[in-house]
């Protein structure tokens, strides 16, 4: 039978036993167009667009852990906080002149409901909420003036993800990988640890019109992030089905030689077969030391699932890995803040130190970047109807809110930026999500007036149009 008429060869493989996971296989049939644009190069045959590329910068953090609070962590009831709220409480609060999509009516002031203490040798205001996080944070730079421009969560997470509150832009982790590629071929360079189904979905992790190479690669909650990865067949016999494919491929490429990209496909199919032996020793969360399991909260119920995902985003950078993004989900406190941040917190405090700590014994915390914060902060009061069921929450504010940073070239012990003095608006070094963004560029070796991509007529960038690094969080 003439090779024209065979199956197409990716429907062969999905059928033939091949055994590739659907993680592993959709990111290397990603790279059948690979092209690398950032130094004007295009890769020779052969080659992938997620090889290792040159840095604009000397990098000080090799790769980035980016930890998302979904719903908006109260800026005030975690790192900031404002005892005149204490003298408040209870009082109405006249909203003035500032809109809101939130729920209109009378709003009253709410104090926190959480004691802070003084932690470090840098005397950091620390909630209760982050007991355990509170013992690192000699290490972390917080920055409390953060502002973006949605008070939406799509829109919102769109933004803190990608730059623009509307779909269809590359997410940060994309832009990183366009920009510097991969250091291990064997793994998916970027990937995600999300919480159940976050506001948006995954076009907070999308390429958007960078090539489909760069999209981050979704693993599963639980104890099986990656599926269908071990073959039916014997190594043997793999081997054997992989001699096949390459023998059709060179067929095809004998009668299609106008497919000088036909190399590059058959590379990466070897490529996922090698993939089968790293991911499923990557992802055995069960051969780390008992003590390590323990640490990250693997043994109780609450801090499993988001203890599990950071110890697998440790693995994943130390094995190079350039982008992982941890999402934790139940922050929204529309109504009582007390209840509803207190069990947010509950499941993500010991697993991040955890983190923190795991990467600075091991020596990773120098060169990895640890970024936590949500897509906007809360107000500080609360709704009407909240107030008269005695169940008081914080409603959704894009004027304000708190990230820190820990490792990867970033100062610790420090804070910058302050609120006004309810916590409504940033007031004292306020930082754009523009300003993060191109920060975090910064610390990975690239410049992000330099990082652009020619889309829709234009030249194109993540901090498009604007952005500055922060330089006083730098070490």
């Amino acid at each position: 039978m003439p090779i024209s008429t065979l199956a197409d060869r990716r429907d062969f493989l999905l059928n033939s036993g091949f055994g590739l996971g659907g993680v592993a296989l959709s990111w290397l049939l990603a790279q059948d167009r690979a092209q690398d644009r950032v130094l004007g190069a295009e890769p020779t045959v052969g080659q992938s667009a997620l090889r290792p590329k040159v840095s604009h910068l000397t990098p000080r953090a090799r790769a980035i852990i980016y930890v998302i609070m979904e719903g908006g962590p109260s800026q005030m009831d975690t790192f900031d906080p404002k005892p005149k709220l204490a003298e408040l409480d209870g009082q109405l609060f006249a909203r003035g002149d500032v809109k809101t999509n939130q729920v209109k009516g009378n709003r009253y002031f709410v104090k926190s409901p959480f004691k802070f203490e003084k932690r470090g040798e840098c005397g950091m205001d620390v909630s209760e909420l982050f007991s355990q996080v509170g013992g690192c944070v000699d290490d972390i730079a917080f920055l409390r003036s953060t502002y973006a421009d949605s008070d939406n969560h799509p829109a919102a997470l769109f933004h803190y993800n990608t730059g623009f509150p509307v779909q269809g832009n590359p997410s940060i982790g994309s832009w990183l990988l366009y920009g510097l590629g991969s250091e291990n071929q064997n793994l998916p360079a970027y990937v995600v640890l999300r919480d159940g189904k976050p506001f948006g979905g995954n076009s907070s992790w999308s390429n958007g019109y960078l090539p489909a190479e760069y999209q981050g690669l979704q693993f599963r909650s639980g104890e099986r992030p990656v599926l269908d990865l071990r073959s039916p067949e014997s190594r043997e016999e793999q081997t054997r089905q992989l001699e096949l494919v390459r023998s059709l491929n060179r067929r095809h490429r004998e009668q299609r030689p106008q497919h000088p990209d036909l190399d590059a496909r058959m590379a990466s199919y070897e490529l996922a077969f090698r993939m089968q032996t790293e991911i499923p020793e990557t992802i055995d969360l069960a051969g780390e030391p008992q003590h390590i399991q323990t640490s990250y909260g693997l043994d109780q119920k609450e801090t499993r699932a988001f203890g599990s995902r950071c110890l697998l985003a440790r693995r994943l950078v130390e094995r190079g890995v350039r982008f992982v993004q941890i999402w934790a989900g139940g922050w929204d406190s529309h109504d009582d803040v007390a209840g509803g941040h207190r069990k947010a917190a509950a499941r993500v405090d010991q697993p991040l130190a955890a983190l923190l700590r795991d990467l600075k014994q091991r020596g990773l915390l120098n060169d990895t970047l640890v970024v936590w914060g949500g897509e906007f902060g809360r107000t500080p009061d609360t709704n009407e109807a909240n107030h008269n069921k005695q169940t008081p929450g914080r409603d959704h504010n894009p004027r304000a809110g708190t990230m820190w940073f820990a490792g990867g070239g970033t100062r610790g012990g420090f804070c910058l930026g302050a609120t006004d003095e309810l916590g409504e608006k940033a007031a004292e070094r306020p930082c754009h999500l523009r300003d993060v963004h191109a920060t975090l560029l910064h610390l990975a070796g690239l410049d992000h007036e330099k990082l652009t991509f020619y889309h829709g007529g234009r030249f194109k960038r993540l901090t498009d149009v604007g952005g500055e690094v922060i330089d006083e969080i730098l070490a």
